[in-house]
């Protein structure tokens, strides 16, 4: 009881001193200085911009705006630090340069107002790069109590749900956000480079398939139709490549009803591209060459470390069957495993459940997840995949029990899925058939017929190479980042009113 009186009392402390930024607010208006009607503000400079080109700018005036950080009043004078997207830079403020009414004014704003200030560029007896104000400009009173900046804002479920005082009190999280732009953007001139058109598809969807996941479900009131929002773009980039565009890919959102943990969100960042006339050891080759490049673009080094782990991506990436890795890392021969009830006595064996709906191949991607997929820290591409496992893929023609697929993984996550593409409509037909069947027996993920994919494979599509590629889990490799939440600027959360 103690502590919560000690809460109560200081949430009425903080209440008081907000009053009384409402009550600075209230008398600005008063007096003809409304923040609020202001409506923009002529920057020349970043904080940035004048510390790295100091020797030009020297005595030279700069307008820069931002929000204050600190402030500490001396008499006549005072500093204070501005803090904008670049950075921070301090200003000297003093009572004869602005003005005795001003000055009055500048000493009653509160850390977290956002300040216009105009002076000019000098570097204190200290060393300090700085701006000497010519004019101070209240742009906007800040009527909320910041963190404490020596404290920060450390409660994560606070930082998610409240980014905005996340970005600005920590920088770490801002230069997180700044790498995910970059990381877009390197793939995007990678991909251009390489003859790739980018396209966007629906989200809303009448058949959300093309992975195996739950979807969410709404009702389109003026059609009086359900429909789902997508969980993958496969179906509608393959009509472009039957449509004759060869090469294609969409970066966007997609949306699983699923759990949330530190590697999944219910709605996440997924891109897929295909590309007519090659099949997946041309998406091995592309997937190499694409994170070589990214890395270097974003972090200049084609080395990333993610917590104990040290990955090298300019070695040639490990190339893998899921057969051999499962018989590497579990000591199990699945060549040797003869039907569905070996396969299903070596499950119990090793204690792996399994139900009662899985086949052959779905046990050994078991066995694949629980003995291999820990050890696969640095790049490796797993091929071969059973064709239980992958109904939109090509079955290998010496051996049809298993697909043209790979799952690529790094630090022991996957990170993109390929195949050679299935583009023979009467061999699809009867893998939606299947699927149908395991939805029916209660699998809920299973994918459903899509007639109008099936009549686009009738036109006729190309021998395609097809890939998947989870973009925030490339984003947590490239910046240390622990968790999906720390990559996305506002994850999803629960709702505090539950």
């Amino acid at each position: 009881m103690a502590e919560q009186n000690n809460n109560g009392g200081q949430q009425q402390d903080i209440n008081q001193l907000i009053q009384v930024r409402y009550d600075k607010l209230h008398e600005l208006q008063a007096n003809g200085k409304d923040p609020f009607v202001i409506t923009k503000y002529d920057v020349t400079h970043h904080s940035m911009d004048i510390k790295n080109d100091f020797d030009a700018l020297e005595g030279q005036v700069a307008t820069i705006a931002g929000r204050m950080m600190l402030k500490r009043v001396m008499g006549k004078a005072s500093f204070c630090n501005i803090q904008d997207k670049e950075g921070n830079i301090q200003v000297y403020v003093a009572r004869d340069e602005i003005g005795e009414e001003s000055y009055k004014d500048f000493k009653k704003y509160d850390v977290g107002d956002i300040l216009g200030v105009k002076g000019k560029v000098f570097r204190t007896q200290k060393g300090e790069i700085s701006i000497h104000a010519e004019e101070v400009t209240l742009l906007s009173k800040s009527l909320q109590i910041l963190p404490e900046k020596y404290h920060g804002l450390t409660d994560t479920d606070t930082r998610y749900r409240q980014r905005y005082v996340d970005l600005i009190m920590n920088e770490e999280v801002k230069d997180t956000f700044i790498k995910r732009s970059k990381v877009l953007k390197s793939i995007r001139n990678y991909l251009d480079g390489q003859g790739f058109m980018e396209v966007e598809t629906p989200m809303l969807v009448s058949n959300a398939g093309g992975a195996a996941a739950r979807p969410f479900e709404t009702h389109f009131n003026a059609l009086n139709e359900d429909l789902k929002l997508r969980i993958s773009l496969e179906l509608y980039l393959k009509r472009l490549i039957v449509g004759g565009l060869e090469r294609v890919y969409e970066i966007g959102r997609v949306f699983r009803n699923e759990g949330l943990d530190t590697r999944h969100n219910p709605e996440f960042t997924l891109m897929e591209l295909y590309q007519a006339y090659t099949d997946y050891h041309g998406m091995m080759d592309l997937t190499e060459n694409l994170y070589r490049y990214v890395a270097q673009e974003v972090n200049g080094s084609l080395v990333l470390t993610y917590g104990e782990h040290t990955m090298d991506l300019s070695k040639p990436f490990e190339r893998i069957t899921m057969v051999d890795a499962v018989k590497k890392y579990a000591n199990v021969d699945w060549n040797e495993v003869a039907d569905l009830e070996a396969a299903r006595a070596l499950a119990k064996e090793h204690h792996i459940e399994f139900e009662e709906h899985h086949k052959k191949g779905d046990i050994l991607n078991l066995f694949f997840e629980t003995y291999v997929e820990d050890h696969l820290i640095q790049p490796t591409f797993v091929m071969d995949h059973p064709i239980e496992i992958s109904p939109l893929t090509k079955k290998k023609p010496e051996n049809p029990e298993y697909v043209e697929r790979f799952e690529f993984f790094m630090n022991g996550w996957e990170m993109a899925n390929a195949y050679s593409e299935l583009n023979d409509p009467e061999d699809q037909r009867k893998r939606f058939e299947a699927q149908e069947e395991l939805f029916a027996a209660g699998d809920d993920e299973a994918n459903h017929t899509d007639e109008d994919f099936l009549n686009a494979l009738a036109v006729g599509m190309p021998p395609t190479g097809g890939i998947g590629y989870g973009i925030d889990r490339m984003t947590m490799l490239m910046t240390n980042s622990p968790a999906i939440r720390d990559v996305l600027l506002f994850p999803t959360m629960k709702s505090l009113d539950k």
